[in-house]
């Protein structure tokens, strides 16, 4: 099939949406299996623009919430509206304007790079060339290998090229950059901004921390099937961790002379680890290391001292009483 380009023109005759819109709107999703209630009765807006992050753990129901929203699983109950159409009623309408990065993406044994975007590129009527593709997922080099034969990154990147193909104008990653090294990972967060630049929505999931307070203008954390708490990182930190931890290891724990420090909110101890919690953080600094406290024996055997800010992991544990699961 001959590839097709977009002119200006087109794009506005699709309607594309406006900076700040709702490009999904969520009205009381809900999705069962048996007696488990995967998605509970789920309500939410993704507006044009913006990187949208859906957190939680294993089981939380991110998944299942992104294939209704894909029109990949119908909902129990509940409806969304996609770039302007209902998913349960117009599903096969609204797939022609998204692009999907699925966890795992089969292709044909013996299919190069090139052959796979070609081959994605011929189920919709309009599609981006396959060599702007190849460069934007730096797989210019990669592009007559063979797709089982790619690295892990190398696989992830060819995964949302394919999803990239039909020019969408919002783009579904779902855990992106899981199982990948750390050098890996950036190069796909380099990726997703550049798709973000190009003034398309994005809405991912991820269980990596870092990942979502570098990349979300907005994150929605869920956990049993329910939205828990949804709002910019920044603000769901000052919500929920606010303040500053400090931490140390010592073996001479006094737990009541320690609570005994000033400007101290609450103290966790696990084992040997200590951690102060404060939104004073200098006068508790300045008062933990006067020599002739009741503390200061604890502090005499201090070793590994760490002074953090509140993070989105803070968030969630406050919500959910729960470290991520991976």
């Amino acid at each position: 099939m001959a590839q097709q380009q977009i002119d200006a023109g087109t794009r506005q005759g699709l309607g594309v949406p406006e900076q700040g819109s709702a490009v999904i709107d969520a009205r009381g999703l809900s999705k069962r299996y048996g007696s488990l209630t995967a998605v509970d009765d789920i309500s939410f807006q993704v507006l044009a623009g913006e990187i949208f992050g859906l957190l939680g753990p294993n089981g939380a129901g991110k998944t299942t919430t992104l294939e209704m929203l894909e029109g990949l699983r119908t909902p129990d109950s509940g409806d969304a509206t996609v770039l302007g159409e209902s998913v349960v009623r117009h599903s096969r309408r609204v797939k022609e304007r998204i692009g999907v990065q699925l966890q795992a993406t089969a292709l044909p044994p013996k299919t190069t790079v090139a052959e796979a975007i070609d081959l994605f590129g011929s189920f919709y009527s309009r599609r981006r060339p396959t060599d702007e593709l190849l460069r934007e997922a730096d797989l210019v080099d990669r592009s007559t290998v063979y797709s089982e034969d790619l690295s892990g990154g190398q696989k992830q990147r060819l995964s949302i090229a394919l999803a990239l193909v039909n020019d969408p104008d919002l783009v579904f990653l779902d855990e992106p950059t899981t199982g990948l090294d750390p050098q890996a990972r950036l190069n796909l967060w380099d990726i997703i901004a550049g798709i973000h630049e190009r003034n398309k929505t994005v809405m991912l999931t991820t269980h990596y921390m870092e990942e979502a307070e570098r990349l979300c203008d907005r994150v929605a954390v869920m956990d049993h099937g329910k939205i828990v708490a949804l709002d910019a990182p920044g603000r769901l930190i000052a919500r929920y961790a606010p303040g500053t931890s400090i931490e140390f290891e010592t073996d001479q724990i006094d737990e009541p002379a320690l609570r005994a420090i000033p400007g101290i909110d609450r103290m966790d101890v696990e084992g040997s680890r200590v951690t102060l919690h404060t939104e004073e953080p200098e006068q508790v600094m300045g008062a933990l290391f006067e020599p002739d406290a009741p503390w200061a024996p604890a502090v005499r055997s201090m070793r590994d001292l760490r002074v953090r800010t509140g993070t989105l992991e803070d968030v969630f544990i406050a919500l959910t009483g729960r470290t991520l699961r991976s």
